[in-house]
C-alpha cells in the first residue's frame, strides 16, 4: 500500500499512533465544522444525541459540557474508543457520554431514540450511503435532525490521500440519497465557500 493510501485509510478507520496523529490533525483543521455542528444541535435544543465516527471524542467533549445533554457515540475503531474515553473520562463515568463500537449501516439502537445525529467527515467511508441514512432516520425522533459536516467533492479531489477509500459526492447526491432514505427535507449550508458545508437531513 502506498503511503498516501495508508494515510487516507487512517481518516476512515484511525488505528495506532498514526491514527491518533490523524485525529489531532482533524481536530485542528475541522474547527469550523465542529463549531457549526455544535451550534445547530444546541440551537435546536437537542438533548439525546448520537455521534457517528467520534474519533478521539472531540465533539463529545464539546457537547457534553451543555446541561442535560447525553451523547452516545459509535466508531468502527477500537483504538478510538480508548482515546475518546480518556478524553471524556469524567463524562463517561457520569453516563453523559456513552461510547461503543458500531457501524451506521446497522445501528444497535431502538427507533426514535435521538433528537439529533451528528457526523463530521465520515459519510465518504460508509459501505452503503442510503442504508446508513435510512438507519439514521429510523433512530431519530419525529422532526429530528441529522447534521453531517463534509468537504466538497472538488476540495477532496485535490488531496493526494483521497485517491483510494473515499467516496465523492456532489451536493445533489446528498439531496437525492437523503430523499431515497425517506427524509422529508435536506438543507445544505456553506461553511467555507467551495470547500466545506453542512448537510442537514430533517426527518
Amino acid at each position: 500500500m502506498k503511503l498516501t493510501e495508508y494515510i487516507g485509510s487512517q481518516f476512515g478507520n484511525p488505528q495506532g499512533i498514526l491514527g491518533k496523529i490523524c485525529c489531532v490533525i482533524m481536530n485542528t483543521i475541522n474547527q469550523k465544522m465542529y463549531t457549526q455542528v455544535s451550534d445547530i444541535v444546541l440551537k435546536n435544543f437537542c438533548i439525546d444525541i448520537l455521534d457517528i465516527g467520534f474519533g478521539n471524542g472531540y465533539l463529545e467533549k464539546r457537547l457534553s459540557k451543555q446541561p442535560g445533554v447525553v451523547i452516545k457515540g459509535i466508531d468502527i475503531s477500537e483504538d478510538m474508543i480508548v482515546s475518546a474515553t480518556k478524553r471524556n473520562k469524567k463524562a463517561v463515568e457520569q453516563g453523559r457520554v456513552v461510547l461503543s463500537l458500531g457501524d451506521c449501516c446497522n445501528l444497535d439502537f431502538q427507533d426514535e431514540m435521538f433528537d439529533a445525529v451528528t457526523s463530521v467527515n465520515t459519510i465518504y467511508f460508509w459501505s452503503d450511503t442510503v442504508k446508513g441514512l435510512t438507519e439514521i432516520k429510523r433512530v431519530l425522533k419525529d422532526r429530528g435532525i441529522f447534521v453531517s459536516a463534509v468537504y466538497s467533492q472538488e476540495w477532496l479531489k485535490k488531496l493526494s490521500y483521497t485517491k483510494k477509500g473515499f467516496k465523492f459526492f456532489t451536493k445533489n447526491d446528498y439531496i437525492l440519497d437523503g430523499k431515497k432514505a425517506g427524509f422529508s427535507e435536506v438543507i445544505i449550508e456553506e461553511i467555507v465557500n467551495g470547500k466545506s458545508y453542512i448537510v442537514k437531513y430533517i426527518k
